[in-house]
């Protein structure tokens, strides 16, 4: 079985963050690594990593899920 992605790393808060944390570190995060803010490198696959930890973690069904996944490893 693959390893999960570290989700809470991607977002760099805690395991017990709060959705209100979770929401403001998607914020800040997805300003400086969206494809269309520019740079030298796309960011797209960081870009694409952020969404996908922010969908999960903001809902409560699905980060209860993904905590049960990472609980079984």
């Amino acid at each position: 079985m693959e390893k999960p992605k570290d989700y809470y790393g991607i977002l760099g808060v805690s395991r017990n963050a709060s959705t209100a944390a979770i929401k403001r570190a998607y914020r800040r995060l997805a300003k400086q690594l969206h494809p269309d803010m520019g740079g030298a490198e796309p960011m797209g696959e960081a870009f694409r990593d952020l969404q996908a930890a922010y969908e999960t973690l903001a809902d409560a069904e699905q980060r209860r899920r993904y905590d049960e996944t990472l609980g079984r490893l």
